[in-house]
């Protein structure tokens, strides 16, 4: 039976509502910023104004006069912050102290003022000047052997400006080395879409959700990660469309919805009802739960064939769109119900009911994150719910679509304007013309590449375009290890965080204008630009005043170093990095997707990229569709022990990413605490455990034998409802229990989302 335990609660109210008004009114007064803040919020994802430094969900045409949310308000809370992490404050702190406190409040002391560089001799960081900073580390990316020997990192916050100077500074350095945020999140979606589509983005835009029948949420937890989207999922479920949810833990954000720009819904108590369906699926048991559904839809349309009705299927559009058709219809018919069953955690007719609804819609958009991709995998499941959707026709057509949901707010951007250890030749040939260099053609690294390569010896620095890498990554227990043994690590950041610690052999910390500040340069003030998740493109102008006079912009950031590291560039890194409009006439002459790009992005919401698939013309090879079938299954169980749990880690609400803003999970009734695992009532009692027993958790290898090195300890079981054989736990603690090994095969992206672990008592 449960039982009272410190910090565990349940939450009875709605996503949104009063909760979220209190939570963003705590966090601005605890960064010391009000009037800041309050500027800021009337600016935030405005015409004129910035971009939100946090998700990348659209912005609507028609805009409320705070077109926010409440994580949204607590990433600019944080970065508008009156605290600051000065050369004083380092001075005080040695780096073995800093490494004592938890990442909250590594973060929580405030922003980055001054250029600095790691002392060895005090273990301090301290202040430098940019000029030499600039020097040091072009002498130093001068000495090495080969340029392939040094990883290039882009957080999804670098605007498409910075990302696009810094690509061209690592290819006419040499390197073709770009380890990414994306590489950890919707590698599979840009790997499992293209081959399907042609094309490795969505092909819905926000207008299609006005006119969908029905929105099938799978994977993904927008009250938290992406909480703009509850607007319009209110909006989907207030014209009466159908919204159906499928996620191995109940999510309030999935559930219903209090809009805090409501007087009306804020004071009667009302909320809107989101999900008026939701299916818990085992963790990793997607891509038989799409199968199932794919079963028991092309069953249906047998049977109505044979009476001689409507079919269920669009023969018509799978005949003149799509290929591969009959593999995958050979491949449901082999597949058992009962594999299907025991793979999902759904039972037959769950699946079948599933098909109904989808078979009764119009129009259907999937929406779907993580917890897709985040799998060993992760590439066939988008695979799959490509697959359905082609089944009736659904990509290409008004209100109808796939819709990755994206972190950062340009993290699709990035890889759109070169981000990309793979790029095309003709990209390649483009950007030599463009600015008479000579660049290399070999593959890259990716993001779990370099830490590999780092931890062979074979890459000797790092350069870090914000983000906090090594946190993100799994099994630090090798990743920090790697990170140690570089000779040189640079970071470009705003705040403070543990990687920032982890000190190879020279180490610089380069402090950036944040998203909210004034952006000055030799031709005045500037803006950067943005793609979101749905390929718009729009400006984004900082209005604040920079929290220091030393930040640097990140595009001048990459300048000086590309000018102190290139002695004889034929580029003009000066004026690039004082007029953004000539980076972006280079982006437009290197990438012809980007033509008129200045004109287009100064009007009002910008433009939205190309997106061929969204009109039916697919640009793959055989330039149709393409069914792909899944051979694999949904986690290899059968070498692991029958008390074995698929563990996945988790954000709480308080949290994005590695950055933690406080220490409460609201919607699942934490506060002040972390050091929890969340079970399910009946695998707990199966265990002989109750709410409040202190557990070990031990990941488990592909052979099911136990991983001495790969444990958590004296966590706090939480009795929640969750799918079968599941258990989730925190991100990036839980990161331990992770293997840099176990990734998508394809995309090599890391499978937080499907750890096979086993519990102990403590």
């Amino acid at each position: 039976m449960k039982k009272g335990v410190p910090g565990v609660s349940g939450y009875q109210g709605p996503a949104g509502g009063w909760g979220a008004v209190k939570a963003v009114t705590a966090s601005v007064f605890s960064q010391k910023a009000v009037v800041r803040d309050i500027i800021a919020m009337f600016k935030m994802n405005q015409v004129k104004g910035f971009d939100c430094p946090g998700c990348a969900w659209p912005d609507p045409g028609h805009r409320a006069p705070m077109e926010l949310c409440e994580n949204g308000v607590k990433a600019v809370s944080w970065e508008t912050t009156t605290k600051k992490a000065s050369p004083a404050f380092f001075s005080r702190h040695p780096v073995s102290t800093l490494w004592q406190y938890s990442d909250y409040k590594l973060e929580n002391t405030g922003r980055l003022t001054h250029p600095m560089k790691y002392d060895a001799g005090t273990d301090t960081w301290q202040a430098v000047e940019w000029d030499i900073a600039f020097q040091e580390i072009g002498e130093r990316l001068r000495s090495y052997d080969s340029a392939q020997q040094v990883e290039f990192y882009t957080s999804g916050r670098t605007s498409n400006e910075a990302a696009f100077l810094y690509q061209l500074f690592a290819r006419e350095y040499g390197s073709s080395n770009f380890p990414d945020c994306s590489n950890m999140c919707h590698g599979p979606t840009s790997a499992g879409l293209t081959r399907a589509i042609g094309l490795g983005k969505g092909t819905v835009e926000l207008d299609d959700f006005n006119h969908c029948d029905l929105v099938i949420c799978i994977g993904h937890n927008p009250g938290t990660n992406h909480p703009r989207m509850l607007t319009t999922l209110r909006d989907v479920a207030n014209r009466g469309a159908k919204i159906i949810s499928i996620n191995p833990l109940t999510e309030r954000g999935l559930e219903r919805f209090s809009f805090p720009q409501s007087p009306k819904e804020m004071f009667t108590g009302q909320a809107t009802e989101l999900s008026s369906d939701y299916y818990q699926v085992k963790m990793g048991g997607d891509a038989s739960l799409l199968k199932g559904i794919m079963k028991a839809l092309i069953e249906m349309d047998e049977a109505r064939i044979l009476l001689d009705q409507p079919p269920t299927l669009d023969h018509a559009f799978i005949d003149e769109h799509t290929a591969g058709y009959s593999a995958l219809y050979e491949d449901l018919r082999q597949r058992s119900w009962a594999e299907l069953e025991l793979d999902s955690g759904l039972t037959r007719s769950q699946m079948e009911d599933l098909a109904h609804n989808y078979n009764k819609s119009r129009a259907t958009i999937i929406c779907y994150g993580l917890g897709i991709t985040q799998h060993k995998n992760g590439t066939e499941n988008v695979q799959q719910l490509v697959n359905l959707l082609l089944l009736k026709g659904n990509i290409g057509k008004k209100g109808a679509g796939i819709c990755p949901l994206r972190g950062h707010s340009n993290v699709q951007g990035d890889r759109s304007v070169g981000i990309n250890e793979a790029a095309s030749e003709d990209f390649l040939q483009r950007l030599e013309a463009h600015f008479s260099i000579t660049v290399a053609r070999k593959h890259g690294r990716s993001s779990v590449e370099s830490i590999r390569a780092i931890e062979r010896g074979e890459a000797k620095a790092l350069i870090c375009m914000g983000g906090n890498l090594a946190v993100a990554m799994p099994e630090p227990q090798r990743t920090f290890a790697a990170i140690k043994k570089l000779d040189m690590q640079v970071h470009i950041a705003t705040k403070l965080n543990r990687s920032h610690l982890l000190l190879a052999k020279h180490n610089y910390l380069l402090p950036a204008l944040g998203r909210t500040e004034r952006d000055i340069q030799a031709t005045g003030v500037q803006s950067v630009t943005v793609e979101d998740s749905m390929s718009m493109v729009h400006a984004s102008c900082g209005g604040l005043k920079p929290a220091s006079r030393w930040l640097k912009s990140e595009p001048a950031i990459v300048a000086g170093m590309a000018r102190a590291t290139l002695l004889h560039s034929p580029v003009n890194w000066e004026d690039l990095a004082g007029n953004y409009a000539l980076i972006r006439e280079a982006i437009e002459a290197v990438i012809p997707e980007f033509h008129d790009y200045n004109a287009r992005i100064a009007e009002p919401g910008g433009f939205r990229m190309d997106t061929p698939a969204s009109r039916r013309e697919w640009r793959t090879a055989n330039g149709k569709a393409n069914f792909v079938v899944s051979r694999q299954r949904a986690i290899e169980r059968e070498n692991q022990p029958v008390d074995a749990l698929v563990l996945a880690t988790l954000r709480s609400h308080d949290q994005y990413n590695t950055t933690i803003y406080g220490m409460n999970d609201r919607y699942r009734g934490i506060t002040g605490r972390r050091d929890v695992v969340f079970l399910s009532e009946d695998e707990a009692t199966a265990r002989g455990l109750i709410q409040g027993d202190v557990v070990n958790v031990q990941a488990l290898d592909d052979s099911g034998q136990p991983c001495v090195e790969r444990m958590m300890y004296g966590l706090t079981v939480v009795i929640y409802d969750m799918a079968a054989g599941s258990i989730g736990a925190y991100l990036p603690e839980a990161n331990v229990l992770l293997s840099l090994d176990a990734v998508d095969t394809e995309s090599l992206t890391p499978a937080y989302k499907s750890v096979p672990v086993i519990l102990m008592k403590a």
